[in-house]
């Protein structure tokens, strides 16, 4: 088996005396290529390479934005499950939402171990997908189409991503404290939370408007907070297209409200109540916002957009499992 190993030197929860460690592991049982990324967008670039080269697997060793790298590597010219090469995640970032919602372990060496299992079982699964991209007509026509594996956001939840971003740039690590702290502070200075300025359009169906928070799940659950699943959209699965929550109201009560149920959620029962929308199964929808808001996929921020196409792709890539 020709396998190419992308590890993040950055990575948030692994040393480089850990990925030699993984790297002679993973070595041993193929014929591999290691390579460390230097910039950002070459996990990308080495995704797209395998892909082109025929290599049989790629192993992703970092955080969620590692994996969403390799993946829109991988698929550059769009899915093909069973031409592509297989994925394998080696979990080394502070969240790693992809692999845990895939039931890996969250810690690199016990992944390393169960990865070797699986390609000894020959254990595999095709997931699902979700694509974004600019929308026709619009001033972000011309955006690249991006794939991500586990979730996007327009509007609120990617402010609060916008500004972790921002924080981490400033050398503070990225903790769960810091997201909630910045939570807090993107609530404070959110302009339209008491009216929102997106509008959710699909075929079919009249447009959903004055939305506020937007949450896109591509697989359950949403996020997590330490060891806590965070389930914004409990239905949400790699075997079916995406599934939406949004919320028209931010206010004090309406936030003391679903954030606690958003960290009461379970597998069966997620936020509910008048100011939320939960929608199951979309493959094709678009949101707009009377005024650019942030965007995040994958945890992600991508900058200010005002429309969003989104596509969800079912039977997208291989992974092993």
């Amino acid at each position: 088996m020709r396998a190419l190993l992308v590890a993040n030197p950055a990575a948030t929860t692994t040393s480089a005396r850990t990925r030699d460690v993984l790297t002679h592991a993973l070595a041993s049982e193929m014929k591999l290529e290691a390579v460390t990324t230097e910039y950002r967008g070459h996990a990308r670039d080495l995704g797209r390479r395998a892909a082109e080269q025929g290599i049989d697997l790629v192993v992703a060793l970092g955080g969620d934005g590692t994996v969403n790298e390799v993946v829109n590597g991988l698929l550059h010219n769009g899915p093909d499950p069973e031409r592509l090469p297989r994925l394998a995640v080696v979990p080394g970032g502070s969240t790693n939402v992809f692999a845990r919602a895939l039931g890996l372990p969250n810690d690199a060496v016990e992944a390393t171990g169960a990865l070797l299992d699986a390609l000894r079982e020959q254990r595999e699964r095709t997931v699902g997908l979700g694509l974004a991209a600019g929308t026709p007509g619009t001033e972000d026509e011309s955006v690249p189409a991006r794939w991500f594996t586990f979730c996007a956001g327009f509007g609120f939840d990617a402010g609060v991503v916008g500004r972790v971003e921002q924080q981490r740039e400033r050398g503070k690590r990225s903790t769960h404290a810091l997201y909630v702290r910045q939570l807090m502070r993107q609530f404070w200075d959110e302009p339209n939370r008491r009216r929102g300025a997106v509008t959710l359009e699909r075929p079919g169906a009249d447009p959903v408007t004055d939305l506020v928070l937007s949450i896109v799940c591509n697989t359950s659950p949403w996020t997590y907070l330490g060891n806590r699943p965070i389930y914004a959209s409990p239905e949400a699965s790699f075997d079916t297209a995406l599934d939406v929550l949004a919320l028209n109201r931010l206010s004090t009560p309406a936030v003391a409200r679903y954030a606690t149920q958003l960290l009461t959620s379970t597998p069966e029962r997620g936020p509910r109540g008048k100011h939320a929308v939960s929608l199951h199964d979309l493959t094709d929808f678009t949101l707009h916002s009377k005024v650019p808001l942030p965007f995040q996929m994958d945890g992600d921020h991508l900058g200010l957009r005002t429309s969003v196409r989104f596509t969800g792709v079912r039977r997208a890539l291989r992974v092993i499992v």
